[in-house]
Protein backbone atom coordinates (compact mmCIF):
# COMPACT_ATOMS: atom_id res chain seq x y z
CA UNK A 1 0.00 0.00 0.00
CA UNK A 2 3.03 2.22 0.91
CA UNK A 3 4.58 1.73 -2.32
CA UNK A 4 1.53 2.52 -4.62
CA UNK A 5 1.08 5.80 -2.30
CA UNK A 6 4.42 6.68 -3.66
CA UNK A 7 3.77 5.56 -7.05
CA UNK A 8 0.92 7.80 -6.61
CA UNK A 9 3.09 10.61 -5.84
CA UNK A 10 5.55 10.72 -8.40
CA UNK A 11 2.98 10.25 -11.15
CA UNK A 12 0.95 13.64 -9.88
CA UNK A 13 4.19 15.65 -9.32
CA UNK A 14 5.29 14.88 -13.01
CA UNK A 15 1.36 15.43 -14.81
CA UNK A 16 1.92 19.03 -12.28
CA UNK A 17 5.60 19.98 -13.22
CA UNK A 18 4.60 18.74 -17.36
CA UNK A 19 1.67 20.92 -16.94
CA UNK A 20 4.03 23.91 -16.28
CA UNK A 21 5.80 23.91 -19.06
CA UNK A 22 6.55 27.21 -21.56
CA UNK A 23 3.65 27.09 -24.73
CA UNK A 24 5.45 27.09 -27.72
CA UNK A 25 4.43 30.34 -29.27
CA UNK A 26 3.96 30.58 -33.02
CA UNK A 27 6.44 33.23 -34.65
CA UNK A 28 5.52 36.07 -35.62
CA UNK A 29 7.17 38.11 -38.51
CA UNK A 30 7.67 41.67 -37.93
CA UNK A 31 7.22 43.80 -40.86
CA UNK A 32 5.60 41.61 -43.20
CA UNK A 33 1.86 42.02 -43.61
CA UNK A 34 -0.78 39.79 -44.67
CA UNK A 35 -1.17 40.35 -48.22
CA UNK A 36 2.86 39.96 -48.54
CA UNK A 37 2.05 36.36 -47.45
CA UNK A 38 0.54 33.76 -50.33
CA UNK A 39 -2.80 32.33 -48.83
CA UNK A 40 -2.76 28.88 -50.68
CA UNK A 41 0.93 27.26 -51.30
CA UNK A 42 1.74 23.64 -52.04
CA UNK A 43 4.91 21.67 -52.85
CA UNK A 44 5.60 18.96 -55.35
CA UNK A 45 2.09 19.41 -56.98
CA UNK A 46 0.31 18.70 -60.29
CA UNK A 47 -2.04 20.37 -61.84
CA UNK A 48 -4.17 19.08 -64.83
CA UNK A 49 -5.78 20.79 -67.60
CA UNK A 50 -8.54 19.41 -69.39
CA UNK A 51 -11.39 20.46 -71.71
CA UNK A 52 -14.32 18.17 -72.33
CA UNK A 53 -12.78 15.54 -70.02
CA UNK A 54 -9.20 15.22 -72.56
CA UNK A 55 -6.21 16.26 -70.74
CA UNK A 56 -4.92 18.94 -72.55
CA UNK A 57 -1.88 19.70 -70.28
CA UNK A 58 -0.23 18.87 -67.22
CA UNK A 59 2.04 20.76 -64.42
CA UNK A 60 4.74 20.06 -62.34
CA UNK A 61 6.35 21.90 -60.01
CA UNK A 62 8.74 21.98 -56.49
CA UNK A 63 6.42 24.68 -55.06
CA UNK A 64 2.61 26.82 -56.27
CA UNK A 65 1.89 29.80 -54.30
CA UNK A 66 -1.32 32.51 -54.99
CA UNK A 67 -2.21 35.32 -52.96
CA UNK A 68 -6.28 36.08 -52.66
CA UNK A 69 -5.35 39.83 -53.97
CA UNK A 70 -4.30 37.83 -57.75
CA UNK A 71 -5.56 35.67 -60.15
CA UNK A 72 -2.34 34.13 -60.96
CA UNK A 73 -0.70 31.17 -59.88
CA UNK A 74 3.00 31.44 -59.17
CA UNK A 75 5.46 28.17 -60.41
CA UNK A 76 8.75 27.72 -58.91
CA UNK A 77 11.52 24.90 -57.99
CA UNK A 78 11.75 23.25 -61.41
CA UNK A 79 8.51 23.31 -63.62
CA UNK A 80 7.75 20.87 -65.98
CA UNK A 81 4.56 20.97 -68.37
CA UNK A 82 3.31 17.65 -70.96
CA UNK A 83 1.16 18.99 -73.69
CA UNK A 84 -1.29 16.62 -75.19
CA UNK A 85 -3.16 17.16 -78.40
CA UNK A 86 -7.12 16.86 -78.95
CA UNK A 87 -6.70 12.94 -78.83
CA UNK A 88 -5.05 12.78 -75.55
CA UNK A 89 -1.73 12.02 -76.82
CA UNK A 90 1.75 13.34 -75.33
CA UNK A 91 2.89 15.60 -77.83
CA UNK A 92 5.82 18.01 -75.47
CA UNK A 93 7.41 18.61 -72.52
CA UNK A 94 8.62 22.35 -71.24
CA UNK A 95 10.83 22.84 -68.59
CA UNK A 96 11.81 26.01 -66.56
CA UNK A 97 12.85 27.54 -63.55
CA UNK A 98 9.89 29.08 -62.49
CA UNK A 99 6.71 30.43 -64.15
CA UNK A 100 2.99 31.85 -63.71
CA UNK A 101 -0.78 30.65 -64.69
CA UNK A 102 -3.25 33.46 -65.28
CA UNK A 103 -6.34 31.64 -63.95
CA UNK A 104 -9.07 33.59 -66.03
CA UNK A 105 -7.26 32.57 -69.60
CA UNK A 106 -5.03 29.37 -68.40
CA UNK A 107 -2.26 31.70 -70.44
CA UNK A 108 0.95 30.52 -69.10
CA UNK A 109 4.41 32.21 -68.57
CA UNK A 110 7.66 30.39 -68.69
CA UNK A 111 11.03 31.68 -67.30
CA UNK A 112 14.19 30.68 -66.99
CA UNK A 113 16.11 28.35 -69.17
CA UNK A 114 13.11 27.17 -71.13
CA UNK A 115 13.26 24.34 -73.02
CA UNK A 116 10.32 22.81 -74.66
CA UNK A 117 10.85 19.33 -77.00
CA UNK A 118 9.15 17.26 -79.19
CA UNK A 119 8.11 14.03 -79.34
CA UNK A 120 9.54 13.95 -82.71
CA UNK A 121 12.82 15.15 -81.82
CA UNK A 122 12.68 19.05 -81.81
CA UNK A 123 13.71 21.23 -78.84
CA UNK A 124 13.32 25.12 -78.51
CA UNK A 125 15.76 26.72 -76.04
CA UNK A 126 14.89 30.55 -74.69
CA UNK A 127 14.84 32.60 -71.70
CA UNK A 128 10.82 33.01 -71.69
CA UNK A 129 8.24 31.33 -73.23
CA UNK A 130 4.08 32.21 -73.69
CA UNK A 131 1.67 29.82 -73.97
CA UNK A 132 -1.53 31.36 -75.04
CA UNK A 133 -4.65 28.56 -73.99
CA UNK A 134 -7.47 30.25 -76.40
CA UNK A 135 -4.91 30.03 -79.62
CA UNK A 136 -3.30 26.58 -78.54
CA UNK A 137 0.09 28.76 -79.60
CA UNK A 138 3.61 29.00 -77.68
CA UNK A 139 5.48 32.25 -78.38
CA UNK A 140 8.33 34.09 -77.36
CA UNK A 141 9.62 37.41 -77.77
CA UNK A 142 13.19 36.70 -76.43
CA UNK A 143 16.07 34.78 -78.47
CA UNK A 144 15.36 31.08 -79.17
CA UNK A 145 17.48 28.52 -80.71
CA UNK A 146 15.88 25.65 -82.56
CA UNK A 147 17.47 22.26 -83.36
CA UNK A 148 15.55 19.53 -84.95
CA UNK A 149 16.76 16.41 -87.02
CA UNK A 150 17.03 18.86 -90.28
CA UNK A 151 17.68 22.15 -88.59
CA UNK A 152 19.71 24.38 -86.53
CA UNK A 153 18.13 27.58 -86.25
CA UNK A 154 18.26 30.41 -84.02
CA UNK A 155 16.37 34.15 -84.20
CA UNK A 156 14.76 36.75 -82.03
CA UNK A 157 11.36 36.26 -81.63
CA UNK A 158 9.01 32.47 -82.00
CA UNK A 159 5.83 31.08 -82.65
CA UNK A 160 4.67 27.54 -83.01
CA UNK A 161 1.32 25.10 -82.95
CA UNK A 162 2.75 23.54 -79.28
CA UNK A 163 3.32 20.14 -81.44
CA UNK A 164 6.65 22.10 -82.63
CA UNK A 165 5.08 21.03 -86.18
CA UNK A 166 4.29 24.62 -87.65
CA UNK A 167 6.91 27.34 -86.12
CA UNK A 168 7.93 30.50 -87.44
CA UNK A 169 10.91 32.57 -86.05
CA UNK A 170 11.44 36.25 -86.71
CA UNK A 171 14.55 37.69 -87.18
CA UNK A 172 16.11 34.41 -88.21
CA UNK A 173 19.69 32.83 -88.91
CA UNK A 174 21.04 29.59 -89.11
CA UNK A 175 21.37 26.59 -91.37
CA UNK A 176 18.28 24.18 -92.74
CA UNK A 177 18.72 20.84 -94.86
CA UNK A 178 17.07 21.48 -98.65
CA UNK A 179 15.10 18.33 -98.88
Amino acid sequence: MKRNIIVLIVLVTFLVMSGCAEKVRPIVLSGVSSTQLPTQESWNSTITFTDSGIVKAIIKAGHIYAYDNSRTTFLDSGVVIDFYDEFGKHTTVLTSHRGSVDEGTNNLEAIGNVIVTSDSGTVVMTEKMFWNNTKQLIHSPEFVHITSPTEDLQGTGFESDHNLRNYRIFKVTGTAERK
